[in-house]
């Protein structure tokens, strides 16, 4: 079965468009033009992705995404028309996967839809179970879990993701390029934000805030708690 889309969106016009192109590139799309309805609809069909305009009628997409977040795991990719890193924030810290312009090729957005698709097999049915452990912070792959002072800690899916792989390359700076197109499976532009907001709100949540360290004009480190001290300075 194609991979099934439902697509929110309240410009008509543009939402057949995009509909259009996506069935092209091998994809099921349902459209949804106001939020009220994209939360029971969505929550019925269980689709494998959500395209989530912010700009909506009945309830915006911010809040249709907190609604669902709870009762739907699939990815939700967040879309709007204006370049609010306000919005970003918010629609990350609820729990969106990924946040796109409006205006991106119609192929770049194929191709995020795809890598975001490939992250979430991966991570459904490939990772085998492992544990980190840091002392007072501790990870558990099989449960996509991590524990400071042994409670859980709440993250979303990039901050997961993107905390993994910096803990897995303990001691190694990488690059913020390396990081994105890890995650993401598409090149990096030189200016999406997504890995320094995912790194501001993944330090609010640790247990040292020098667990995770900018290195100048390199990227960033994670550090063993027995280097902080060391590359404090930094």
């Amino acid at each position: 079965m194609n991979p099934h889309i439902v697509l929110v969106e309240d410009d008509e016009d543009l939402a057949k468009l995009t509909q259009n192109f996506l069935i092209r590139q091998g994809f099921e799309v349902s459209i949804v033009t106001d939020g009220l309805l994209a939360i029971e609809h969505i929550l019925k069909v269980n689709p494998d992705v959500v395209l989530l305009d912010i700009m909506l009628p009945g309830c915006d997409g911010l809040e249709v995404c907190r609604k669902i977040r709870s009762r739907f795991f699939n990815p939700i990719i967040m879309l709007t028309a204006r370049d609010d890193q306000i919005d970003q924030v918010l629609g990350l810290e609820i729990g969106a996967d990924d946040y796109i312009s409006k205006s991106v090729e119609p192929r770049l957005l194929a191709a995020r839809i795809k890598a975001i698709l490939r992250r979430d097999e991966v991570v459904k049915h490939g990772k085998k179970a492992s544990v980190l452990d840091f002392g007072n912070l501790v990870f558990h792959s099989g449960a996509r879990e991590v524990r400071v002072f042994n409670k859980p800690i709440d993250l979303t899916t990039p901050e997961y993701d993107l905390l993994w792989m910096l803990a897995k390359n303990a001691g190694f700076v990488l690059s913020r390029e390396k990081i994105f197109e890890s995650l993401r499976g598409i090149e990096y532009d030189g200016q999406n934000r997504l890995v320094d907001i995912t790194i501001s709100q993944i330090r609010a949540k640790l247990d040292h805030p020098k667990r995770i360290i900018t290195v100048r004009n390199k990227g960033y480190l994670f550090s063993d708690q027995t280097d902080l001290d060391e590359h404090s300075k930094q």
